[in-house]
């Protein structure tokens, strides 16, 4: 198993995120264990993603789930069986050559676009874990055209943020599994 893995995937697994389900903290907690058992995740070799964990984890202080895996990671970051790092080109703040859909970039927030950009670079094109950022709801049907799938960790919650703060859209379909 590899993935690149979204910031808010340690958050949630920390409680950083009030709103979002017992489940989805359980299940992002579980993904984040399971890939220390035995994945491998996928980083920028620029240290673009380290640093966003970084600075919204507490790593040296882990108190939860999302900052010991921090931890590990950090600790692992030279060992090939659990870390991968991938080249991306900067060709703007926060904008990446390796980023599969020029047209939709701009419409990224900017600091999600490195986990596109590390999933294209990586030649097994590894899914990008998403917890509950409801915007990827709208984005996941063209990256997947361009090869980068999107695996939503908490989709009911992720629906329900979606319904929340659009409501005058309909709610857009989630990936096949």
């Amino acid at each position: 198993m590899k993935a690149v893995i979204d910031t808010n995937v340690l958050l949630v697994a920390n409680g950083q995120h009030g709103d979002v389900s017992r489940e989805c903290v359980q299940q992002c907690v579980r993904r984040l264990q399971s890939m220390q058992k035995g994945g491998i995740t996928v980083v920028d070799d620029g240290y673009r993603i380290f640093l966003e964990y970084q600075q919204k984890t507490h790593p040296n202080q882990p108190k939860g789930v999302g900052d010991a895996y921090l931890k590990w990671l950090l600790q692992n970051k030279n060992n090939p069986r659990h870390v991968e790092q991938v080249s991306v080109t900067v060709t703007a703040k926060d904008t990446f050559e390796e980023f599969p859909c020029p047209q939709l970039q701009p419409e990224f927030d900017a600091p999600d676009r490195k986990f596109v950009a590390v999933a294209n670079a990586h030649p097994d094109k590894p899914p990008v874990w998403q917890a509950a950022d409801c915007k990827w709801l709208d984005w996941w049907p063209e990256l997947a055209k361009q090869g980068v799938h999107v695996d939503f960790l908490c989709p009911e919650d992720a629906c329900r943020f979606y319904r929340r703060k659009f409501p005058n859209k309909p709610e857009p379909k989630l990936p096949a599994k």
